[in-house]
């Protein structure tokens, strides 16, 4: 809870009535009673709203006793007076309604031992709250008190609970999450806090217990529903704090399991057996001991998350992801009869696996679609489909393909492991026993569908793809051949309409012969006839027949298609025509409108204009709002058209050099927004096209990471000409947040790869220092030490040979920080100083401050702690003049570590939390991981061991797939000393042995601190 706005005022949640009830005949139709067991505050209340105070008192009266007892009229607190008196209002409260006597009140203020003025004394409290309530309110009766309200937190709690009960076994699991967490949060701080007495001391105990059940109850959801992973960290903290809570025991070792960390979850079992020996000399529960034994026997069913459905009977996910079938299929009758045997027999048989094979156009998509609808009643256990993008250059990544399979079939997203191997894995596990038929469309090549096959009996997959699959063992491959001359008339007619094409059959024959009878010229040239009524069909048999609007190889491979796309192409206006070839020059795999008005030289509204009209011709489709992209062979037919037809030809080059203008720009103004200061901008290649410019550095982030796979994709095409080189470099270094935040990495990295070959191969120096310093930060992020500093090292030649001083100043500091983490302090000083040198000498503040917050890690591992500190203040302050938020939280970041050493921990964390909060928000996850890191050192250091744990077991989470095993390992051996701090050694000493496991592969120096950390663990 946000503490900083003052304390909460509960939320009395209401129902209105409904129709019909009768609302004043004794019985509220709204009423709303707990139903929740073991909370004991009984029954029968009404607790559909506030307490109406009465006209201007300024709102109804509100009540909560989840933390201090207090009272609300409105927004505005109310005096509960003396605690004495506090303990008399909770009591009351905490009867719901009920009458209490004034012994019954005595005793629960002073139990055994009342002073002698005890009766007077209730008397005056209760005098005292009527006045500061309202008499209507409290109420006197049979000799004792009572409280009229229906607004106390409590009984929102109590209905939340039950409503999530509800919920729960109707198999609504995310909105008994949701009603559990709204409970959850109404505590605030210890119950009854400050409050005397022994009833109030009862309570407190009763409703904490409470608390904790709910909790579990909401944690044991959130392994249900495959939160697993989020989850380690909460339970981490509430066994530390609760040692002797086997519930949450139980939960954390599910949760451990779940997420792979098998050994830690047996260790944690290890730890609570012997705590339980030590403190009250038991065994654990008979229900630890079989969880312990499962994940011993390694039980596939208890590592996958309960399935999203009622509890009674759970339903598998069935996918139905086939597209729909052409209303007017046509032909292909002997394919769809032997396909679909083909098919039939999987029921029970061996995987079933057809691949059809053709030229494109030839309808292998439609004709598999068709048979896959046909066949839906084999596999009753869904249909899987996926477009491979096997045509063109960027053919779909197959892990990524695993995925999508694995959360249709059901999976959630915690649960899906990084690698190839361990996704395909799992996706042959999740198919096994179900009937499940897999269409692969468009597939590149044999090593790409492999793993997306299921492997299965009673599974089945039917493969699209331009190439004879002759290496797909045990395959049914079949050759699809364009259509016969009666099915392409029959095609033609069914699209046209009978009436036109029997009056003209002559023409018509024309028409499909002159498309080399390929379904898609078919389909194309009958639908631009069936929109133009005026047209007959042997006017377009008289387009066709013009062979300078076809292409002579019609029946030769791909151009078989080009063919069909002439026939729209030649009905263009010529800016139309422009568009349409310059547009297919780019190579991202779709383009927005502000990159298109780059391409074409004109305004957004024109270039709109353009598009939208491409788009009704079907030479263009827009992907979303904004966004266009071209089917693969439409733009290699845009390609052609534009080495045909293109006017004068450096006009091509002069488009993507407007692109590749457009992008930098941009990205330029991104990176000024991000480090304001930065001399980055400064030194990149001018531009003669402007980019966009942006409001808030949040509108800068979203257009950097929406247009991250064409922006890549442009640096690369750019990479091939001396002209367009250096501006590609400078772009991918202006927009290295991409690498940086790990979203982007891969590509990112082979991006920078394929720019430092190209600058090699055209002996460009500055091309090549730079895009060697992209590389060195790219190999720093993932933990590849070596590789960083060679790079570094390699740039600054090349940077002083073209008299180009950034990279060299990066590759100072570059340096230094891989000698920091390698612990060569000298040589890392010697770095550290010579950057800020060369820093000052190009006036360039935030890289002088960068290099002051490294150098203050120097000389904090060499014992110089109050020099760490200045240094570090001296950067963050350099930051903090020029409003630089992201590298302001470097600074923050090395400014705590100092702290940290120095036992400064309250403004360590402080300042380590101020710097995590920029870095969750700028997307930098590899710095947030850190960040989390450094907090959990604070708390180790702090002696709060439980903290710390939660703090490291959320790096790991953050630094999934980014920051490299090195980082990893430090984080695994703090979490081993905070687990030792509470209690679990056993699971202390799987992290410490996977941490050494890292540094010994690593050769890092940090496995012999590792090595004494097991070392009693080794001698006993």
């Amino acid at each position: 809870m946000d503490r900083e706005d003052g304390p909460r005022v509960p939320v009395q949640r209401t129902r209105k009535a409904s129709a019909g009830a009768d609302a004043g005949a004794g019985t509220d139709s709204e009423e709303r009673t707990s139903t929740s067991t073991g909370t004991g505050t009984g029954t029968g209340v009404d607790t559909s709203g506030g307490t109406d105070a009465g006209p201007g008192t300024g709102g109804e009266l509100r009540f909560g006793v989840l933390g201090p007892v207090r009272a609300w009229r409105g927004a505005e607190a109310l005096p509960t007076g003396s605690p004495q008196q506090r303990a008399l209002l909770a009591a009351l409260l905490l009867r719901g309604g009920r009458t209490a006597t004034a012994s019954e009140l005595i005793d629960a203020l002073w139990g055994e031992e009342p002073p002698s003025q005890a009766l007077a004394a209730v008397r005056t409290y209760a005098s005292r709250l009527r006045k500061a309530l309202d008499p209507k309110v409290l109420v006197s009766e049979s000799g004792g008190y009572a409280l009229r309200t229906r607004a106390l937190d409590l009984l929102t709690a109590q209905e939340l609970a039950a409503e999530a009960e509800k919920l729960r076994a109707s198999g609504d699991r995310a909105g008994a999450r949701e009603r559990l967490a709204e409970a959850l949060a109404l505590w605030d701080g210890e119950v009854l806090a400050s409050v005397p007495g022994p009833y109030a001391e009862t309570q407190r105990a009763r409703l904490e217990e409470w608390r904790l059940t709910l909790l579990e109850t909401r944690l044991d959801i959130d392994l249900e529903v495959g939160a697993h992973a989020e989850a380690v960290s909460e339970l981490t903290a509430l066994t530390a704090a609760h040692p002797l809570r086997e519930r949450l025991r139980e939960l954390l070792m599910l949760a451990l399991y779940r997420g792979g960390r098998q050994a830690e979850a047996l260790a944690v079992y290890a730890d609570t057996r012997r705590l339980l020996a030590d403190e009250l000399g038991v065994d654990p529960t008979p229900e630890l001991s079989r969880l312990q034994q499962r994940i011993l026997q390694g039980d596939t069913e208890l590592a996958r998350p309960v399935e999203e459905a009622a509890p009674a009977a759970a339903p598998l996910a069935r996918p139905a992801q086939l597209p729909a079938t052409v209303p007017d299929f046509t032909g292909r009758a002997s394919f769809v009869r032997e396909l679909g045997d083909r098919l039939a027999t999987a029921e029970g048989h061996v995987m079933a696996v057809s691949a059809l094979a053709g030229i494109g156009g030839v309808g292998k998509t439609t004709l598999a679609v068709h048979v896959a609808h046909e066949a839906r009643r084999h596999f009753p256990d869904g249909q899987l489909y996926v477009d491979l993008q096997g045509a063109g250059n960027r053919a779909a990544a197959t892990e990524t393909v695993l995925g999508s399979f694995l959360r249709a079939l059901g999976t959630p997203d915690s649960a899906i492991p990084d690698s190839l191997d361990d996704r395909a894995a799992l996706y042959r596990s999740t198919l096994d026993g179900r009937r499940v038929l897999v269409l692969l469309d468009n597939a590149r090549d044999a090593a790409q569908i492999r793993p997306l096959l299921p492997g299965t009996a009673g599974c089945a997959a039917l493969v699209t793809s331009r190439i004879r699959m002759v290496d797909l063992a045990g395959a049914h491959l079949v050759d699809l051949d364009v259509m016969s001359p009666e099915e392409a008339l029959q095609l033609f007619t069914r699209i046209v309409g009978a009436e036109r094409v029997q009056s003209e059959r002559e023409a018509a024959l024309d028409v499909v012969a002159a498309c080399g009878f390929l379904p898609l010229a078919i389909r194309i040239a009958a639908s631009r006839l069936a929109a133009r009524r005026t047209w007959t069909v042997s006017v377009l048999a008289a387009k066709l027949a013009d062979e300078r609007r076809r292409l002579d190889e019609l029946q030769a491979g791909d151009l078989a298609v080009k063919a069909t796309f002439e026939l729209g192409y030649g009905q263009l206006e010529p800016a139309q025509a422009r568009a349409f070839r310059l547009l297919g020059l780019a190579d991202g795999p779709d383009i927005s409108l502000a990159a298109a008005a780059a391409v074409l030289d004109l305004p957004l509204w024109d270039t709109e204009d353009l598009l939208e009209a491409l788009v009704d011709t079907s030479l263009l489709e827009s992907a979303a709002p904004g966004r266009y992209r071209y089917h693969d062979l439409v733009r290699l037919y845009a390609r052609a058209c534009a080495d045909r037809d293109e006017q004068p030809p450096t006009e091509k080059e002069a488009a993507l050099s407007r692109l590749l203008d457009f992008y930098l720009s941009t990205a330029a103004r991104v990176y000024a927004i991000e480090r304001p200061g930065d001399r980055l901008v400064d030194h990149l290649e001018p531009t003669a096209y402007e980019g966009l410019t942006f409001t808030d550095r949040h509108e800068a982030q979203d257009w950097l990471y929406a247009e991250a796979n064409c922006l890549l994709a442009t640096v690369r095409q750019s990479a091939a000409s001396p002209t367009t080189l250096r501006r590609a470099v400078d772009l991918l270094w202006a927009s290295l947040d991409l690498g940086e935040s790990g979203a982007n990495s891969r590509e990112f990295e082979a991006t920078g790869a394929v720019l430092r070959d190209a600058a090699r191969a055209h002996a460009d120096a500055k091309a090549e220092g730079r895009a060697l310093m992209v590389l060195a930060g790219v190999h720093h992020t993932a933990g590849r030490f070596a590789e960083a500093d060679r790079d570094a090292e390699l740039a600054l030649p090349h940077a002083d040979r073209a008299e180009d001083p950034v990279p060299a100043c990066w590759s100072a500091n570059a340096r230094g920080i891989i000698a920091l983490y390698q612990n060569r302090f000298a040589e890392g000083e010697r770095y550290f100083t010579e950057a800020i040198e060369r820093f000052r000498g190009i006036g360039d503040e935030p890289g002088e401050a960068s290099a002051l917050c490294n150098l203050s890690r120097i000389h904090l591992a060499t014992g110089r702690t109050s020099s760490a500190i200045a240094l570090a203040r001296q950067g963050t302050e350099i930051y903090d003049s020029m409003g630089h938020a992201l590298r302001g939280a470097n600074g923050r970041y090395a400014l705590g570590l100092a702290l940290t050493q120095d036992n400064q921990l309250g403004a360590a964390g402080e300042q380590l939390r101020e710097a995590m909060a920029v870095f969750a928000d700028s997307r930098q996850r590899l710095w947030e991981g850190m960040t989390l890191f450094r907090l959990s050192e604070v708390d180790l250091a702090a002696r709060r061991h439980a903290q710390a744990a939660s703090n490291a077991e959320m790096a790991l989470t953050v630094l999934r797939g980014i920051g490299g095993e090195w980082r990893r390992g430090n984080v695994l051996t703090v979490l081993g000393r905070a687990l030792t701090g509470i209690g679990q050694s056993g699971r202390a000493l799987v992290c410490w042995q996977e941490a050494l496991g890292i540094f010994e592969e690593l050769g890092a120096p940090e496995a012999d601190e590792v090595r004494v950390l097991l070392a009693p663990a080794t001698a006993a």
